[in-house]
């Protein structure tokens, strides 16, 4: 999950410096305290540091701050979820312990990478710990503030490709064996990195959503949540599309007005930012995605051949989508300079997962073996399947004008063997071939 981080830097030397002063020196110890290790993983790669990370109002996840990967020596987000009581995590253990493991399973670029996970389960608390992936350039709410701060319009070929990255993300979720739901999409919890890849992060399952200590009730981002989510017991995929369509309508306008002070956003100010959008294709598409009944809406995958957002892959996108999954085999040539376009392809800006993504493989299963044993069902003897045979000829034009035509059968295992020799043996007027 990508989030930002207020931290204090050190000041910087120059020539002339002068003596610290008690502002500078407070600055260097909070530093000093923000990087002190708090705690470490099991297995001492992770390292939790005081500096807390902003989770936005992100459901289900109570705290996070800012780890170390001492093996990669990267920075990642320790992500601790806080049950209400001991006796709650246990009744859930099985279930959150298979969320999470699937989880770990997923790879793809557009998503946010889950390291580990594991459980504290103390005589008066539960915690489930887990590692991602830190994303430092923000969230898409950030861009899109900053875009309207500087009164641009949202360019039409970005919100494809955003769009597009956002659907290859939620095709390979939903498209896992179970599929899994998001039921977080915001925003805020959707995050662009300095060259244009999306990522979604803060996938936060129902399993912990009811169950956590400080569980809000009140978010800021209501508005994005399906109509049906709260009110039936068991969600579908249908609630993803809707927060999607809400997400792709705020990346087309930058921002939906709210209700004054408040932050609730009024069903008349979707509707008034819908009908604000000049494209009607883009407005259809929308609108596929805010249906009411579930049902009917599209799946991720229907909306990537959308006419919105579907264009027929250019000869040069599948060329380079080509080199880069061959890149090991090119690795043995000597560095060719690749130009921005492939780049972006290689950092998945620019995915095919129209044309069908690989599920992440699940943890396999044994099966149940049933104790009823079904009638067996005599299968008819299938008939003995003929050998492909090959008929060769030859023309014999001999000095008494006889001609003679010689031909024989030849199977597989003679014509396919380059170690045997045909061998024409003639005798008076007969004559024959074999193969020695």
């Amino acid at each position: 999950m990508g989030q930002g981080v207020s931290s204090v830097s050190p000041p910087v030397s120059v020539v002339a410096q002068p003596p610290p002063t008690a502002a500078t020196e407070d600055e260097e110890e909070e530093s000093e305290d923000e990087s002190e290790i708090l705690e470490e993983s099991p297995c001492g790669r992770w390292q939790k540091r005081r500096e807390e990370v902003n989770q936005r109002n992100v459901p289900g996840i109570d705290n996070a701050y800012l780890a170390m990967d001492t093996e990669e020596g990267v920075e990642v987000v320790w992500n601790e979820v806080m049950f209400s009581e001991r006796k709650n995590f246990k009744l859930q253990e099985e279930k959150v312990k298979a969320v999470f493991d699937n989880l770990i399973q997923l790879e793809h670029l557009n998503i946010v990478k889950f390291h580990k996970y594991w459980a504290d389960v103390k005589e008066n608390r539960a915690r489930v710990i887990f590692i991602t992936e830190y994303m430092s350039s923000g969230s898409l709410k950030q861009f899109l503030k900053k875009t309207k701060k500087n009164h641009k319009t949202m360019n039409e070929k970005a919100w494809k490709r955003w769009c597009i990255q956002i659907l290859s993300a939620l095709s390979y979720l939903h498209s896992c064996e179970p599929p899994i739901i998001h039921g977080n999409l915001t925003c805020d919890t959707i995050f662009i990195q300095h060259n244009g890849l999306i990522k979604i992060g803060s996938v936060a399952p129902d399993t912990i959503n009811n169950h956590v200590k400080t569980c809000r009730e009140e978010q800021k981002s209501l508005h994005f949540f399906a109509p049906e989510y709260g009110a039936v017991a068991d969600v579908t995929t249908a609630v993803d599309i809707y927060s999607f369509g809400m997400c792709a309508l705020e990346m087309a306008v930058l921002e939906i007005q709210s209700n004054g002070d408040s932050s609730y956003v009024s069903q008349e100010a979707i509707n008034s930012a819908i009908q604000s959008l000049e494209d009607p294709l883009q407005r259809e598409f929308i609108q596929k995605c805010l249906e009411v009944d579930p049902s009917k809406r599209p799946t991720a995958k229907e909306l990537l051949f959308h006419q919105a957002l579907f264009e027929v892959p250019l000869l040069k996108l599948l060329a380079a989508h080509c080199i880069v999954s061959h890149q090991r085999e090119l690795s043995q040539f000597p560095a060719l300079e690749l130009d921005k376009f492939l780049e972006d392809v290689r950092n998945g800006i620019y995915p095919l997962t129209a044309f069908g993504m690989p599920c992440p493989q699940q943890p396999q299963q044994e099966a149940v073996k049933s104790p009823i044993v079904p009638p067996s069902v005599k299968t008819p003897t299938p008939e003995p399947a003929e050998l492909e045979t090959r008929k060769l000829t030859l023309l014999l034009k001999l000095e008494d004008k006889l001609n003679r035509h010689l031909s024989c059968d030849l199977l597989p295992s003679e014509y396919l063997c380059p170690r045997k020799q045909l061998v024409v043996v003639i005798s008076g007027s007969c004559g024959h071939m074999e193969y020695v």
